[in-house]
């Protein structure tokens, strides 16, 4: 196989110089945003808000259709006719911010079942991938429960359910920690993490650039419609004048570090850690 057949296959989502506007000669939400996403990896959006993040998720979903450009899955571009709509939305499942949103079902079941079933995929064969996911993401016990009645971390959760159910090859998460108190963030970043390790590629836009150092394989910086900087975490998150511009701070733990190696407590040309315990260790070892 010639190379770049190979690395074409291993481009799960593709963006060409995509454009796109809510309103007619209005300012681009989207501004000739050009990147690749190759499979099974951890990505993080970050920018501040308005910098395009959530429109762009939108587009690989086909929900948003670009004024130009293009938007590839798996390799090819999203085709906008209804059946190829529900192929791309059943490899590209999106979690809205706000599950509110995503939720209309009157119980949770349901709402689960209802991707599925519009695919005319037998009944006997739903019920056991429903009753699988529920039991993955620890949510059984809403089953008959009303989707409107749950709590926010709940919601979040059913909202997952919704596309794990489909099988996607992506899932893209806009800010899902968003408004959840300690607990349920933790337990989202846990079913992240499982996600992850089954090998499906996770887009996610947040805030929190220290979780984005620590859990993320790269780093896409957006700012007014376009992709300031696309790269490992640490380059990112040493980049200063991007983070800036993006109303991002540095890292606390990349902040700690410089210090101590200005000071001489660490020893110069250390990989600059993802997280307190790997800065921790560094130190326990005296390097």
């Amino acid at each position: 196989m010639a190379e770049s057949e190979q690395v074409s296959e291993d481009i799960i989502i593709e963006a060409r110089e995509v454009r796109y506007s809510y309103e007619e000669g209005g300012q681009p939400s989207l501004d000739g945003v050009s990147l690749k996403i190759e499979r099974g990896k951890k990505v993080a959006f970050m920018g501040a808000n308005g910098s395009g993040k959530s429109t762009f998720f939108l587009c690989c979903n086909g929900i948003y259709r670009p004024d130009s450009g293009t938007v590839l899955v798996a390799g090819q571009p999203i085709d906008y006719s209804r059946k190829g709509l529900m192929a791309v939305r059943r490899s590209v499942g999106l979690v809205f911010q706000d599950p509110d949103n995503q939720l209309f079902s009157a119980s949770v079941y349901q709402e689960i079942s209802f991707g599925p079933m519009n695919l005319g995929i037998p009944e006997d064969e739903v019920r056991r991938e429903i009753e699988r996911v529920m039991d993955y993401l620890e949510i059984t016990p809403f089953r008959e429960r009303p989707a409107h009645a749950l709590s926010g971390g709940q919601k979040k959760q059913v909202t997952i359910a919704d596309v794990l159910v489909m099988h996607p090859d992506v899932i893209i998460l806009d800010e899902p920690a968003s408004a959840l108190d300690a607990k349920h963030t933790k337990l989202m970043n846990q079913i992240v993490d499982k996600l992850a390790k089954e090998g499906i590629t996770i887009l996610m836009a947040t805030h929190d650039i220290d979780y984005a150092l620590e859990w993320a394989d790269e780093i896409v910086l957006m700012h007014e419609g376009k992709v300031l900087l696309q790269a490992d975490p640490v380059t990112v998150c040493e980049s200063r004048e991007a983070l800036a511009m993006t109303n991002q701070e540095e890292p606390a733990v990349l902040k700690l570090f410089r210090r101590l190696v200005e000071r001489g407590v660490l020893e110069e040309g250390l990989r600059p850690p993802v997280s307190f315990g790997q800065l921790e260790r560094y130190i326990a070892e005296g390097r």
